[in-house]
């Protein structure tokens, strides 16, 4: 592992700039750009930290979410004995990793306090309708993030510490309803710009256009992702509040933002270097897990060799083989390091790319795999559940050039997820029979229950998330598929359930000890603040 230096910004503390304050400005201005004359040209003052905020979510990607989430959502793994073998993977929380999911939002929560008192400071008679939209987006993804790990966030206070210089903390039910209130308003804020018309807002627009780094400045692309965002987040509290999730679902099946269902409108962030590219391939820190390797394998899926590289290790030389997470990993790398490196390899580029990477946030195919879970659940718009669930599946065969493949594979009624076999160790084996093994077929069955039929739906939308470790593992949580291989090796100190598995990230000692509300955050859990308590959304299992 490699730890790049980053100037993290201290807790609670609020990045304000005043007329009287613009040298924190002009600094940024030093560092970023060179001189004030370039920093104030072309919106560059607020161009330069909206790429900043883009950029950021990918920032310090081996601590979060590579050695939690990722692994986590069963499509990770690792040969590397991180702590001696000790650590996230066998449940064993490291408070040195897990610190990084609320630095991160910090740094991008305070780059947007900078584009604030930049507009205000050197653009005043600047509308910038639309670009604050797409901040508040990226706001909202953020801290959904934040809180899908947690549960509790600092999100509508952040701004606004207490008199005593201490800022409070949303429960997660409240932050789900800024979230989606905030997204409701970004809608309507990026369509009322979208209608104007030719000429007026051009000063908006052309910051928007030279800071998106997702949709090149494309308005109507960005009130469909706010909008898919939307279902996304009214879809997670089904379990926990159904009547809003309803609400919010039907909101966004019938708005006229629409939804990302086609692959030309995916939600993919231009990072340059991708931080897997050096992960994997240069320091050897990230594998692919065993459960993803089974289903693929299991499924004959001709995704198989965009998402993964065969194995070079002489026992398992040329298969598809990942490691199983929380074993005993006997010498590391020696032991595991020959098994099958991730790869990402899609219609549009590759994803892991050391120069042209990209960051996942939403695709056509999980619109599709949302409405076919709506549409199960019987919400109004959601259409037609088994003609979304085959959208889904054709839309991720599209986005990783494989679409002639698909209408063979919709068809197969038979194949199931694989069993695991280690070779180098018999104890870690998941055979046939074992209930850590998923009987779900692919072809959709009218007869099938309606739990076996979501069950179809979120295994083949969990195969189609990938890259994106931590939507698989929020999705993983809620609704208890797909179905995951236990860890073996347990070191929470009986904390977290080997059978229940993991279930939130604690907070770390940097939040414990900072100026947010801790104890207000620990009183808002449903018991105490370990791996094994649930977050809000958390209510079927």
């Amino acid at each position: 592992m490699k730890f790049n230096n980053i100037k993290t910004l201290a807790f609670g503390a609020i990045v304000l700039f005043s007329v009287s304050g613009c040298g924190d400005l002009d600094q940024y201005n030093q560092e970023k750009l060179g001189d004030p004359e370039n920093f104030y040209a072309d919106y560059n003052a607020v161009v330069n930290p909206l790429k900043s905020i883009q950029r950021g979510l990918q920032s310090d990607y081996q601590l979060y979410p590579n050695l939690s989430a990722d692994m986590f959502s069963g499509m990770f793994s690792t040969a590397t004995q991180f702590n001696g073998g000790k650590n996230n993977m066998s449940y064993f929380m490291m408070d040195g990793w897990n610190n990084r999911i609320i630095a991160r939002q910090q740094d991008i929560f305070n780059y947007s306090i900078i584009i604030d008192n930049a507009a205000k400071n050197f653009y005043p008679d600047v509308d910038f309708t639309a670009t604050f939209a797409v901040k508040k987006i990226l706001k909202v993804f953020t801290a959904a993030r934040v809180s899908d790990n947690h549960g509790p966030v600092v999100y509508s206070k952040y701004e606004t510490p207490n008199a005593n210089g201490v800022t409070d903390f949303d429960s997660q039910q409240d932050a789900y309803q800024y979230f989606i209130n905030d997204l409701s308003a970004a809608i309507v804020n990026l369509q009322k710009v979208q209608s104007m018309p030719a000429g007026e807002n051009e000063g908006d627009k052309s910051a928007l256009k030279r800071a998106d780094l997702v949709f090149n400045g494309n308005i109507g692309q960005w009130a469909k992702f706010a909008n898919s965002l939307k279902l996304r987040l009214a879809m997670r509290m089904s379990y926990a509040d159904p009547a809003k999730s309803k609400q919010y679902a039907e909101e966004a099946l019938a708005s006229s933002a629409g939804l990302i269902t086609d692959n030309a409108d995916n939600a993919l962030i231009s990072v340059g270097q991708s931080e897997l590219s050096f992960i994997i391939y240069s320091w050897g820190d990230c594998l692919i897990g065993a459960p993803l390797m089974a289903y693929m394998n299991g499924y004959n899926d001709p995704r198989l060799p965009a998402y993964a590289i065969p194995a070079t290790d002489s026992q398992v030389q040329g298969k598809y083989i990942g490691i199983r997470q929380g074993i005993d990993l006997i010498n590391g790398k020696t032991t595991y390091g020959g098994f099958s490196q991730p790869q990402a390899k899609s219609a549009n580029g590759d994803y892991f790319s050391g120069t042209n990477g990209k960051l996942k946030l939403f695709t056509a195919a999980e619109g599709w795999f949302l409405k076919a879970e709506a549409a199960l659940r019987g919400y109004a718009g959601a259409g037609d559940a088994q003609t979304n669930y085959e959208n889904g599946v054709k839309q991720s065969f599209g986005e990783w050039g494989k679409s002639a493949d698909v209408a063979t594979y919709l068809t197969n009624t038979t194949a199931t997820e694989a069993p695991y076999i280690d070779p180098k160790n018999a104890a870690n084996n998941i055979n046939i029979g074992d209930t850590q093994l998923s009987t779900i077929t692919i072809a959709w069955n009218n007869a099938d229950s309606p739990e076996r039929k979501l069950e179809r739906i979120i295994t083949q939308k969990w195969l189609s998330l990938y890259p994106n470790g931590p939507e698989a593992w929020a999705e993983q949580r809620r609704t208890g598929y797909p179905i995951l291989f236990k860890i073996r090796q347990n070191d929470s100190g009986g904390l977290i359930s080997t059978e229940a598995m993991i279930r939130r990230i604690p907070f770390t000692t940097d939040t414990k000890t900072s100026l947010y509300n801790y104890q207000q955050a620990s009183q808002m859990l449903n018991g105490p603040d370990n791996g094994g308590t649930k977050l809000w959304w958390d209510k079927k299992l």
